[in-house]
């Protein structure tokens, strides 16, 4: 039984009718990749086996190309070589490369001139990082453009989440605004940089975002003055202090935004692995709507099992990782 079957026959209690599956290719449909460095070879493991790369068909072309290219660069170079430990790869959808090298030494002068010319002949940013030190050679953030029936201009950093797969993105959000209907306000849990965001700012009258990663928050906030959006407060927060915030704690990173001057007809949570914490759970009943999208079936099964008072109106499965047993999920719940 394959991995959808499995999870069709899982939601027979849960959900009768048909469920959607959207297909990727198996080649070239990661953005963002990850490697270890050792021996002027790219590593990562398959299991427990450690297994040496010069080149990765899953990445996108542009990453795949690069990689043995960047190898020719550093490979006769021991000043790039010397504590390299990681080299991490990103692109956006016009092909533009962002490469981080990450090292376990302190960054010279001569690195950063050897990076600087690296940079230009491949034509790529190029991020240098290590403890307490960052240096880029272009503005450290990697501008996206999103077309979901408008365009939208998205930010990430190589330190913030970002969705890996470009071929299911667009359609992960659309199906997600086909999903809204009566809009009012929306509240929106685990936002990261505004993929969902962003896009929805056209649908809903308020949004309010919350985000507990540095980086994903100062790239949402490039994103809404980027997009001139004007309906999107968000707060620093984690998904226990929202919880928190609905029970009457007061947060400075709150910045002075009253939860209870907005009228939520929606909420959206997009959690981790470990899903949604009990505190949350207890939160979500507040509301009518909740459109749930997770990367992990086991925890989201879980979680709908304690959200009894819900029913799933319309769920959709992306297999943003082909070939693999993961699978995303993307739901509507509504009070029964």
């Amino acid at each position: 039984m394959n991995k959808f079957n499995a999870i069709k026959k899982l939601l027979t209690d849960h959900y009768k009718k048909n469920i959607i599956i959207h297909k990727s290719p198996d080649k070239g449909y990661r953005s963002r990749v990850e490697f270890g460095f050792t021996e002027n070879v790219f590593t990562m493991y398959d299991n427990k086996n450690k297994i040496f790369l010069t080149t990765f068909d899953i990445a996108k072309k542009e990453i795949s190309t690069l990689m043995p290219k960047l190898l020719e660069e550093i490979k006769f170079n021991d000043e790039i070589q010397n504590k390299l430990f990681q080299v991490n790869f990103r692109s956006n959808s016009l092909g533009y490369v962002m490469i981080s090298l990450i090292y376990h030494k302190e960054i010279s002068k001569k690195l950063i001139d050897l990076i600087n010319q690296i940079s230009i002949k491949l034509n790529c940013e190029i991020i240098l990082r290590s403890k307490k030190f960052f240096y880029s050679t272009g503005t450290g953030f990697l501008e996206d453009v999103l077309n979901v029936n408008e365009q939208f201009i998205l930010y990430q950093t190589d330190q913030s989440f970002y969705q890996p797969n470009f071929y299911l993105l667009p359609k992960m959000i659309k199906k997600v605004k086909s999903l809204i209907k009566k809009p009012n306000d929306l509240i929106e849990l685990y936002c990261g940089s505004g993929t969902f965001t962003i896009p929805l700012s056209k649908q809903f009258k308020r949004i309010f975002a919350t985000e507990n990663n540095r980086k994903s928050i100062i790239c949402l906030e490039k994103g809404i003055k980027k997009n001139n959006i004007d309906n999107i407060s968000y707060a620093r927060i984690s998904d226990d202090e929202v919880s928190e915030v609905f029970n009457g704690r007061k947060f400075k990173r709150m910045k002075n935004i009253q939860i209870n001057e907005y009228n939520f007809s929606h909420i959206l949570v997009d959690p981790p692995r470990s899903g949604l914490s009990k505190n949350l759970i207890s939160i979500l009943m507040k509301f009518k709507n909740i459109i749930y999208i997770s990367c992990n079936f086991d925890t989201y099964l879980r979680d709908i099992k304690l959200l009894s008072a819900f029913e799933i109106i319309d769920i959709e499965l992306f297999d943003q990782f082909p070939n693999t047993s993961h699978v995303e999920i993307v739901s509507l719940l509504k009070q029964k």
